[in-house]
């Protein structure tokens, strides 16, 4: 059992740069590995990024990858979504999520736990 509460999001001008953050419960933080999932106005949920449980390896959807980092600090029970140069594009309510899945980890089915989400808008 996984609880998830993301932080960081809020307003930014196109350009600018965000850093969220996804707080888990519990002590077995390295057993899942981690994605973060974004949602915008009407359009459905979609993949950004994710981290397996090592953080030894990364995956991207196309639309941010060299903008967007992902990363995770099992110490502190921590994952990561540094965001640079955001797009008004990026404006959604992003999601934490949490799978015991290695593999297929862009895909949405693979994820047990899901975090409340933390709204992003990017706008001048």
């Amino acid at each position: 059992q996984v609880t998830l509460v993301e932080s960081g999001g809020g307003s930014v001008r196109p350009g600018g740069s965000l850093r969220l953050s996804c707080a888990a419960s519990g002590r077995t933080f390295s057993s899942y590995s981690m994605g973060w999932f974004r949602q915008a106005p009407g359009k459905e949920r979609e993949f950004a990024a994710a981290i397996s449980r090592s953080g030894d390896s990364t995956y991207y959807n196309d639309s941010v990858k060299g903008r967007f980092t992902i990363s995770r600090d099992n110490a502190k029970n921590t994952v990561y979504l540094q965001m640079n140069s955001l797009e008004p594009e990026d404006t959604a309510v992003y999601y934490c999520a949490a799978t015991r899945g290695v593999s297929w980890l862009r895909l949405q089915s693979q994820y047990t736990y899901w975090g409340q989400g933390t709204r992003v808008t990017v706008s001048s």
